[in-house]
Formats: structure tokens, sequence, C-alpha cells
């Protein structure tokens, strides 16, 4: 009796913030969803709420500014996550290794651009992506090269790059500490059998780490389909991202330009109905891989 006890009190915390912030908003949505504001008589009498049902869902996935955004966020991971991950994991084998020097100086270098806010740091990047302001741009002029990065072709990799930036560190440090765990006596049993150091780390580390690599492709993938801070930012110097870039902003022009709560609602459960999808297949996958 006493350890379900102690066990209620230790969980208490994890389902009250999970209730909190996690079960009553995501109701609230659900709620919201069903309903709408209808004003009779062509629009001259006195609004209400009104039950509609599905038909708030039925405009959001009819609606081809919604699934282009999607697309859109669809693109962004495929090239996002995997340059994260893959440059994440490259920094933190290189520490590992004892290639690097100076390694809790580096570790600070690679950490402090996650430590500044994202919208400061989609304001410096906005800075060098402007023409007429941007150093980088001028530099490249010099050269007789023209380079538009919030071009039609390059506003997509300029925003993956400005996500890298702030979080590759972060991520760097998650596998840094994973790589800590890796049993010594592994690592020198390796050497004594032959083994270079990109084979070490391929062979035996990069597999030894499987579950922080999983862990931080979800916690990325999550991450990554709410974008919506730097496509905000830049969208004040380039026509090529609308209002409606991503699903995200989809919602916030829903609710708060065009005052359709119901809409925004219906567009927030979609979005977090495709993610739960994503982040489940892309678990079971790597799980049937494992096994």
């Amino acid at each position: 009796m006493k350890s379900r006890l102690a066990c209620a009190v230790l969980m208490a915390p994890f389902f009250l913030l999970l209730v909190t912030v996690f079960l009553i908003p995501t109701g609230t949505a659900v709620w919201l969803s069903f309903f709408a504001a209808d004003q009779p008589g062509l629009g001259f009498g006195p609004e209400s709420t009104v039950f509609v049902g599905l038909r708030s869902y039925v405009a959001v996935l009819s609606d081809p500014t919604f699934l282009n955004g999607l697309l859109t966020v669809v693109l962004y991971c495929l090239l996002y996550i995997p340059l994260m991950v893959v440059g994440a994991l490259t920094l933190a084998l290189l520490l590992d290794s004892g290639v690097a020097k100076l390694r809790s100086w580096m570790q600070m270098g690679l950490y402090l651009p996650h430590a500044v806010p994202g919208i400061i740091a989609a304001l410096i990047w906005l800075y060098l992506y402007t023409p007429g302001l941007s150093p980088i741009i001028e530099l490249f002029a010099q050269a007789d090269i023209q380079i538009n990065f919030l071009g039609i072709h390059t506003v997509l990799p300029s925003i993956v790059n400005i996500a890298l930036w702030s979080n590759l560190g972060y991520n760097m440090v998650i596998f840094y500490a994973a790589l800590q765990a890796v049993p010594r006596e592994v690592l020198e049993a390796s050497v004594v059998d032959g083994a270079g150091p990109v084979k070490q780390a391929l062979r035996i580390k990069a597999p030894l780490v499987r579950g922080a690599i999983v862990t931080v492709g979800i916690f990325t993938l999550i991450w990554a389909l709410q974008l919506f801070t730097e496509p905000v930012l830049l969208s004040q110097s380039t026509p090529m991202i609308s209002a409606r870039f991503s699903p995200s902003m989809y919602i916030y022009d829903a609710a708060f330009t065009r005052n359709n709560y119901g809409l925004a609602a219906a567009a927030s459960v979609i979005l977090l109905a495709f993610t739960v999808a994503l982040s489940f297949g892309v678990t079971r996958w790597t799980n049937r891989k494992a096994a």
C-alpha cells in the first residue's frame, strides 16, 4: 500500500501537467472545432454560435492553402531532419573521438546559438538575408555572384539554415552525453581488433547510441511540423512566404486575422492528428528495423 501511495505521489506532477497543458487544450480545440459563428439575416443579424459538425474539418481539408502548407512542412522535414541528426551526431562523434581540442569550449560555442531565443535568431538571419543590408550578399556580389536567399527556390533552405544554426548544438550535446555511456572496454576491444576511428564511429559508437538518435529524430520531427517563428519573421522581407505558408501560420491566420476560431481549432486538431500519426509511424518503423 505504501509503495502504491509513493508511486501515486511521484507520478502526480506528471499527470497534472499532462491534463493541464495537453488534454484540456486538446479537448477544448476539439469542442471548438464543431462550432462556428453565424450571423442570420444576410450578415446583419446578431452573431450566434451554432453547431456545424464536421463542416470546419471539410473546409480545412478542401482548402488548397492548408494542403500546400502541409506539403511545405513535409519538404522542410525532409531537408531539415536528416541534416540535423547527421550533423549533430557527426559533431558529437568528433568531440568524443578526441580529435577536437578544448572540448568544453567547443561544446559551449556550439550550444550558445540554442540559448538565443528563436525570434532573435530569426531576426539575426533576416538581417543577413536582406539585400542592401547583408554583408554576406555584398561579399558574394564582389565575387560577381548574385544570390537571393529569400527567392522562390532558396527560401525553404534559408529557413532550414536558421533552424540548424539554432538547434544543432543542443542535439549535439544529447548525442555526446549518450556517447559517454558507451562502455570503454568495447571501444578498447575494437582498437585491438584493428578498427580505425571512422570504422569505430560508424560500426560501434553510432549503433550503440541508436536510442538517442531515434529520440532526437522524433522530437525534431514534432518540432519541425510546428514551423512558425522563422517564416513569420522572414515574410516581412519576401513575398515568397504567405500568411498561410505552414499549417501553424494557417491556424494563426484563421484565428487572429479572420477571427474564425472554429476553423483554427479544426486545423489544429488535424495538425495534431498528422503529427501523432507520423511520429507513431516513425517509431514503429525504427522499432521494426531494430528487431
